[in-house]
């Protein structure tokens, strides 16, 4: 398959960042009341409310909390009603590209905000709604290799319909197009019952990377920790390479 990925230096930063585990629950918690109201309670009727609900799951969040996001919604709750989702880009730090995917019930302090973060470090403000070149909208499948064997698990995610398939530090990674994405879960969990997925979403993965120098890092890691700790901010993804 294809040459080894950057997907493991990319993710790096948003997993270290799982630490903040309370407002990263509240994030999740938002997205599955928006994806609840807006198709429905049932994660089998929603395909929406599915990847929001695996996606949590697969950082951990429990079972209690995914149970109560969505009874807020059982209940006549509006709450998901209040918020539309946005996607800012932008660039900064010498052509590190940066996308930020949003959702929030008040769109002027969101853009207020924005304007704010990026101004601060000298960047620049894509058009809102526009997704950079550098970046592919795909679906990613991360599992233990010690699930079965590499040869059982690529033969089957191809036939479901993978575009990629890796093996790195003892995990298998699988990449797909957001339509196939449940298709491909669907047939693991089914010949594998996997219960625990170390991720399991449809992401925004870069196609090129900016080498960042060390004397720079700290500097992208606080501008990047700015707007992960933004209540209107969902997840933050970037090109850098560190």
């Amino acid at each position: 398959m294809s040459g080894h990925s950057k997907w493991a230096t990319t993710k790096a930063h948003k997993f270290a960042q799982d630490a903040k585990r309370s407002k990263m629950f509240q994030k999740f918690s938002k997205e599955i009341m928006v994806a609840a109201t807006i198709g429905g309670p049932d994660p089998d009727a929603n395909p929406s409310l599915k990847l929001a609900i695996a996606k949590a799951k697969s950082r951990s969040m429990p079972k209690a909390n995914i149970e109560k996001a969505i009874a807020k919604v059982k209940g006549g709750g509006k709450e998901g009603n209040n918020y539309q989702s946005y996607l800012y880009s932008g660039t900064a730090f010498g052509g590190v590209n940066f996308l930020v995917s949003c959702l929030s019930d008040n769109f002027n302090r969101l853009a207020s905000n924005m304007k704010h973060y990026f101004n601060r470090v000298n960047g620049n403000l894509g058009k809102q709604g526009s997704v950079p070149y550098v970046f592919e909208q795909k679906g990613i499948i991360e599992i233990p290799s010690n699930i079965a064997s590499e040869d059982d698990v690529m033969m089957l995610v191809l036939d479901a319909g993978a575009l990629d398939f890796q093996n790195e530090n003892g995990n298998y990674i699988i990449y797909t197009e957001p339509n196939m994405f449940s298709k491909v879960k669907q047939a693991l969990d089914e010949t594998f019952k996997i219960e625990n997925y170390i991720t399991s979403e449809i992401t925004y993965i870069p196609n090129s990377f900016v080498d960042i120098p060390e004397d720079k890092n700290e500097q992208i890691e606080k501008f990047i920790d700015s707007l992960e700790d933004d209540e209107d901010v969902q997840e933050v993804f970037h090109n850098a390479n560190f």
